[in-house]
């Protein structure tokens, strides 16, 4: 990647992706501002939009153009990115430059405080196959005696170009009905989107988009960004009454403080954000892209078909019936054979256990390692569920350590789900987690681990630390440490995240992850809109999406088995259902859907998604690969007799001739394009269809 073009006398910079371009300034009192994120542009023409910029506003609010990471100080009055207070109680901060640093595609930006020992770095990361703009910031406290108290921090800073006006999409949700996609006009405001919990949280994502209000799926402008955090975390959009729009977003709430010690350096996590011109599908196929280029693990791996035992069995779980399940489970052609929660300790509900985490010698008297073998033998790869991070009062661990929970000095500790938070921003607490999962993994031959994370944090406070609120931060980087040495001590381990289902979603958490628990709601027709949300920013091969019984335990809603699994295969396949009630002729038709998904695997997790809309209720999803589309369609409602028009499908060679292999069917790629996919849907409501295309030579 070549590196960012600089101009010194403008003191401009302009990075380059392969098809945008962004530019920043140092305007004549050393803020750095910005200038261009959009369509591709010249060092020359950056220049002459950066002649444009206004070098002040208004005698009442005197700051001139947008800021690259805003401060206290000055004529200052929107939402600042940066906040500190000196040993001496002055806020304000006054920007010296301090020279930069630029080199294959990276640039960093160096500020010192005019006055005080302060020294901000603004960083930015740019990839030669990637529109994404990776930021974030570095502050360092300079001063060898005194700290400071940094009492907001964000990583970046963003800026639209002027338009009259905005539309901002944002997920939304709570518990089992997580990431539901919104749009809304972007008010003249300060708009807060937030977490407090810290965790990502079911409730919002730290992920945006911006448009003008005429963007659709595949035409238009769209900006959009991604916070890589799993903690706690906000993001303010600003639009003021000039139209001028904006948004900061970084780790942490409201309400906390932070010391920087002597000599100490924080780094904010990346704060990322991508242009496109061709829609909200463009915008999320790029997201998709980076993600499985410069975030995930193990992006080539096809994601296995896993068996989750949490809705067979709950807390009944045993030697025994575990084994009689992986059986079944191997039978269908699942590949991996995941043990959830009750295996450990007095683990026989949710009120106790929780944290004695050694197997259950009542239910498994011979501990795990003949389930381990035997699932092996079975040819599939064994998994369990964890919950590192939490604990039951009702446990040895809690009796022996009840510090080690997040709690406050002469209040209550509030209990959710029988459970209470551990404080891994404790070093001991961190060793001592560290040191049961590595001994788990390796005694018992674990292939795969389901991380979760059932509750928020309430109470967190760290009595006797001299700052405490440093916990929100050191807690997450605590698991990401965990993670980070488990995967280098165990290069086979596989991790899946979960947070209450789809609870700690972020490309943070992807970065020592494989796939993310989307919801605990496995019923198919919410699972439609829950997985269309997620797809905005998360690509397929990371959506874990289970096939379970019907009538579906969340909803009530009885469903086809076949609209079940079509629903589940535009993801990461899994099977959740109670295998030992199944007819023959569920089992049957499993096995052969598998068997399908297999087929289709390749397209569904490393093709290039494609959201399609047809008539009605009829949605589908498009995976292009290689010579190969293959559309999963669904259709929940329908009236009585009513056929949808065909789906109008995206992304084929109007030039070219497509084969259908399953009933020998040929079509045009112009018709397909322009006047739709037919499709053989089952009458009555639940119904769904797979359809595979494979281009042909003429």
């Amino acid at each position: 990647m070549s590196p960012p073009l600089f101009e010194p006398r403008r003191r401009l910079w302009l990075l380059r992706t392969p098809s945008t371009s962004y530019a920043v300034r140092i305007d004549e009192d050393d803020t750095v501002r910005h200038v261009h994120w959009g369509a591709a542009l010249t060092l020359e023409q950056a220049g002459e939009l950066a002649e444009r910029t206004p070098a002040a506003g208004s005698s009442f609010d005197a700051v001139g153009g947008a800021e690259e990471l805003a401060v206290e100080g000055g004529a200052r009055f929107g939402p600042p990115s940066l906040q500190v207070r000196f040993a001496d109680g002055t806020r304000a901060v006054e920007w010296r430059y301090a020279g930069h640093d630029a080199d294959d595609g990276y640039l960093s930006i160096h500020l010192d405080d005019r006055h005080y020992p302060l020294r901000l770095t603004l960083h930015y990361r740019v990839h030669e196959d990637s529109d994404v703009i990776e930021r974030w910031t570095t502050v360092e406290n300079r001063d060898e005696r005194l700290p400071i108290t940094l009492r907001r921090c964000d990583s970046a800073a963003w800026t639209l170009p002027g338009r009259g006006g905005y539309r901002v999409s944002h997920l939304v949700g709570g518990w089992n009905s997580e990431f539901r996609l919104r749009r809304a006009e972007v008010a003249t405001a300060e708009t807060v989107f937030t977490s407090r919990r810290g965790l990502t949280s079911h409730h919002a994502n730290p992920w945006l988009a911006f448009d003008d209000g005429t963007a659709g799926e595949e035409h238009g402008e769209v900006w959009s960004t991604a916070l890589a955090w799993s903690g706690s975390w906000r993001i303010t959009l600003h639009r003021d009454p000039a139209g001028r729009t904006t948004w900061t977003g970084g780790h942490g709430h409201e309400g906390l403080t932070w010391s920087l010690a002597p000599g100490e350096t924080l780094r904010t996590p990346v704060f990322a954000g991508l242009f496109t011109a061709g829609g909200f599908g463009a915008a999320s196929r790029a997201w998709h892209a980076y993600v499985a280029r410069h975030v995930l693990p193990h992006p080539g791996e096809p994601r296995p078909v896993l068996y989750n035992s949490w809705e067979a069995t709950g807390f009944d779980v045993d030697e025994a019936g575990q084994t009689a399940l992986a059986a079944q489970a191997a039978r269908i052609g699942v590949e991996l054979f995941v043990v959830d929660d009750g295996w450990f300790g007095g683990r026989v509900g949710d009120h106790a256990g929780l944290g004695d985490w050694t197997p259950n010698p009542d239910r498994f008297p011979h501990g795990l390692r003949s389930l381990s073998a035997e699932v092996h033998r079975l040819g599939m790869r064994f998994g369990l569920w964890v919950e590192p991070e939490m604990v039951n009062p009702d446990s040895d661990l809690y009796r022996a350590h009840p510090d080690w929970v997040m709690h406050m000095a002469n209040r209550e500790r509030t209990e959710l789900r029988h459970q209470l938070v551990l404080n891994l921003a404790r070093p001991d607490t961190a060793a001592w987690a560290h040191a049961w999962l590595d001994r788990l993994v390796a005694e018992h031959d674990i292939d795969y681990l389901k991380w979760d994370a059932n509750r928020p944090f309430t109470e967190a406070g760290w009595p006797g630390h001299d700052d405490p609120d440093r916990l929100w931060i050191e807690h997450t980087r605590a698991v990401y440490r965990i993670m980070d040495r488990l995967r280098a001590d165990h290069p086979g381990l596989r991790i899946e995240a979960c947070a209450g289902g789809g609870g700690r979603a972020d490309l943070g958490i992807l970065a020592r992850t494989d796939q993310i628990w989307t919801s605990d709601n496995t019923d198919p027709v919410d699972r439609i809109a829950i997985q269309h949300g997620f797809s905005q920013l998360f690509p397929a091969q990371v959506m874990g999406a289970w096939v379970t019984d019907s009538p579906n335990v969340a909803t009530a809603r009885q469903t086809p088995l076949r609209f079940r699994f079509h629903v589940a295969m535009a993801g990461a396949l899994g099977v959740g259902g109670d295998l030992a009630t199944w007819t023959e002729d569920e089992l049957k038709e499993a096995t052969e859907l598998i068997a399908t998904y297999k087929r289709i695997r390749p397209a569904v997790q490393h093709g290039t998604a494609y959201r399609l809309t047809g008539e009605g209720t009829l949605t589908a999803v498009g995976f292009a690969h290689e010579d190969r589309f293959v559309v999963l369609a669904w259709c929940p409602s329908r009236p009585y007799g009513h056929q949808p028009a065909p789906l109008r499908l995206t992304a084929l060679d109007p030039g070219a001739t497509y084969r259908d292999p399953d009933t020998g069917a040929t079509y045009s790629g112009a018709v397909l394009l322009r006047s739709g996919l037919p499709l053989s849907l089952p009458e009555g409501d639940h119904a769904s269809a797979l359809v595979q295309l494979i281009r042909i030579e003429d």
